[in-house]
């Protein structure tokens, strides 16, 4: 299933939003207007007043930090399995997208939801973790968890701002193919081809994204002109960016908006991406608007093929 472009938008800046009311589940039309036309006109924003502690995202990053310092042999004994759970090595050839293949000068460490393996529940079953660094399994697990409020939060908002009922998109996340991540970044010298950049330029495929990123910066978002728009980091706020499903649930308004990673810092780098994606039987098909007719689509086999294409490391099943 190729999911269509997302159409190419004119911008500058990436808005800020204040979700205070939304995540204190008060209702207030001037929010979702703006977070509407940031959807619309973007596909990226920032948040604050967002409720997560800081200390908490500061453990994880001291944690993965840890890890990432380990010997490889050692992170390579949690390699990536076909699951999308584990270490992912540095310099993997990746597919990100529908575009083209390129190099990945990041490695990551991946978890989803412990469940146990199951026919009917696709890319399911335990997560991997290293024995000798316990304090990545409390870290990642207490973030996912403290995350969950935000997640059904946001949500609520994107219901609101498609002029749905606050609780509509979250029937589609009973139980969600979610992955969190932990990216490191090496020093990189003087950067300049899509083949020797961080990640190559890609749009996410689930629902939406949210992203603490340290204060290196790196991420660039494409406008329509072609043009790399950079999302510095703002102290206290997480990125959020709409995926592919959230650009199909929105009949094309939402736009997955094509974005890259470049760290010319100098120095490490290190994210946490959340991959906010809908349960595995989930039917993929626009909830709102009339337009020529997608064709409908279950987003485990889509998940699941797409990752195949991403992470052949992986030997997706």
């Amino acid at each position: 299933m190729l999911v269509k472009p997302s159409r190419r938008l004119d911008f500058t800046q990436i808005p800020i939003l204040d979700i205070g009311s939304l995540v204190s589940g008060q209702s207030d039309p001037e929010l979702i207007a703006s977070l509407r036309a940031a959807c619309t006109d973007v596909g990226f924003f920032y948040i604050k007043n967002h409720q997560i502690p800081l200390s908490l995202v500061r453990a994880l990053k001291d944690a993965a930090k840890e890890f990432f310092q380990a010997p490889m042999s050692e992170k390579m004994n949690i390699a990536i399995d076909s699951r999308i759970q584990g270490y992912l090595p540095l310099g993997y050839r990746s597919y990100e997208g529908e575009e083209r293949a390129g190099t990945s000068h990041q490695e990551g460490f991946w978890v989803g939801y412990e469940r146990a393996i199951s026919d009917q529940m696709p890319l399911s079953g335990p997560n991997q973790w290293p024995k000798r660094y316990p304090t990545l399994k409390d870290a990642m697990l207490r973030y996912f968890d403290c995350l969950e409020g935000l997640t059904e939060a946001l949500l609520q908002g994107f219901s609101r701002a498609l002029g749905l009922s606050p609780d509509y998109l979250s029937t589609y996340y009973k139980q969600p193919l979610s992955r969190l991540k932990v990216n490191h970044y090496p020093p990189q010298h003087d950067p300049v081809s899509d083949d020797d950049i961080g990640v190559v330029p890609h749009s996410d495929s689930g629902g939406f994204t949210i992203l603490w990123q340290d204060e290196s910066g790196g991420l660039e978002i494409q406008n329509k002109n072609g043009e790399w728009v950079g999302a510095p980091p703002v102290e206290g706020t997480f990125v959020i960016n709409i995926g592919n499903i959230m650009q199909i649930w929105s009949n094309g308004e939402f736009s997955s908006t094509p974005h890259r990673v470049v760290n010319r810092s100098g120095q490490d780098r290190y994210s946490i991406p959340l991959f906010v994606n809908p349960s595995a039987d989930t039917l993929i098909m626009p909830v709102v608007g009339e337009s020529e007719p997608y064709d409908s689509f279950n987003y485990g086999h889509y998940q699941r093929d797409l990752w195949r294409r991403t992470f052949p490391i992986a030997k997706v099943d």
